[in-house]
């Protein structure tokens, strides 16, 4: 049997050469899709390079390179089978057909729908970081306006590549279903309902702005720094590190505190003496301990250092001020520095603090431990006084 004989041999309703040829475009699109998709990319980089804004090339060619090659796979794959004697169209498929047939070319266009709708997806992801070039003066702003457009044009994506697969796949009549979902929408609405309230919660926190990404905020009982604003939740990182999802609905309806927009900090305490602390001494230590603390560059001008207790234990003096800052490790040093001041200007006049182990007796005879009050900050950043 001569080589012409074998090239034209016959089976399953195609040639020995016809089969070549598929495998011939098979392995080319096969070897040489990456190769294709760089080309590909750099073309296509060239068109949006005028408003890239510093986003580069190869950058560009991370986000495209991968579905861009699914699709030239995906489109050798069909102009190989077009060489073949095999119905390649949805139109040119009866129902007689074997339904393995069927199920693979239906496997196909869902390949293939859902590969060019992530093509789309990746040039959103592009865009999105274009914007955040742009916006690079208000960055809080973009983190919560960016992510939030990002995943909402991501859904609307999937959402029509959906429809086109129920229409162009299975021919699902997309115009009657639509108009059906108005019937059946009400039940949808009320099966979900937690779903949509969230989802209309997350417009109204982008709309009304209530805290933004980078916030400290304290809702409920926790407090935590936003880090992302979805559909349905909000997260936080807690002082404590971990990763806390809020649903948006309880970011809304409960009391929140941003506790990034105040202007200071508060510290407030009372700093107890013994009783033996004379008149004098006394005068001392509040006039310093006021001029300490009014001295201090961050610390607002309002300062209160007062005598305001006496009690058969101690002589307590009242003080408060506010530190001008956000930071809260900034807060803390502040507050060490004039700890450490305040100490210092009890030894130099002489005086003491209400010793801690000193017990006294109660009117019923039981013994209690005298404590003084103290501060004890807590994590967000304010300050009560302890007894």
């Amino acid at each position: 049997m001569t080589l012409s004989e074998i090239l034209q041999y016959r089976f399953l309703g195609n040639s020995v050469q016809t089969y070549l040829i598929a495998l011939g475009i098979l392995l080319f699109g096969l070897l040489f899709k990456n190769l294709m998709s760089k080309l590909l990319t750099k073309l296509l980089y060239r068109f949006v390079r005028g408003k890239s804004e510093g986003v580069t090339e190869g950058q560009f060619h991370d986000l495209l390179i991968q579905p861009v090659s699914l699709v030239i796979f995906l489109t050798s794959l069909y102009l190989a089978f077009q060489v073949l004697n095999i119905p390649v169209r949805s139109a040119e498929l009866a129902r007689s057909d074997p339904w393995y047939e069927v199920a693979i070319f239906r496997l196909y266009q869902i390949c293939i729908i859902s590969s060019i709708a992530w093509i789309i997806t990746r040039f959103i992801d592009f865009f999105v970081l274009v914007f955040l070039r742009r916006a690079e003066a208000s960055p809080r702003v973009a983190n919560q306006l960016v992510p939030f457009a990002r995943d909402l044009l991501k859904f609307l994506v999937g959402a029509v590549a959906f429809l086109i697969v129920l229409g162009k796949t299975f021919g699902v009549d997309v115009t009657a279903l639509i108009g059906g979902l108005g019937i059946g929408g009400l039940a949808v609405a009320f099966a979900a309902k937690e779903s949509l309230e969230n989802l209309l919660a997350s417009f109204t926190i982008f709309l009304d702005r209530p805290f933004i990404v980078g916030d400290l905020v304290s809702v409920g009982d926790i407090t935590g720094t936003i880090e992302q604003i979805g559909f349905r939740s909000t997260r936080l990182r807690t002082v404590e590190k971990s990763y806390v999802t809020v649903p948006n609905k309880s970011m809304i309806d409960k009391p929140l505190d941003n506790l990034s927009l105040r202007t200071a900090r508060r510290v407030f305490f009372m700093m107890s003496l013994q009783q033996s602390t004379s008149n004098e001494q006394l005068h001392n230590v509040v006039n310093q301990a006021f001029e300490a603390i009014n001295s201090h560059p961050l610390i607002q001008p309002d300062a209160q250092v007062k005598f305001t207790s006496l009690t058969s234990n101690s002589k307590d003096i009242r003080i408060q001020y506010y530190i001008t800052t956000d930071s809260y490790d900034e807060y803390l040093n502040v507050m060490e520095e004039i700890n450490f001041k305040l100490v210092d200007i009890v030894e130099r006049n002489a005086s003491a603090f209400v010793d801690t182990t000193r017990l006294t007796t109660t009117s019923s005879g039981a013994s209690s431990q005298a404590l003084p009050r103290s501060l004890q900050p807590n994590p967000d950043g304010s300050s009560v006084a302890s007894s």
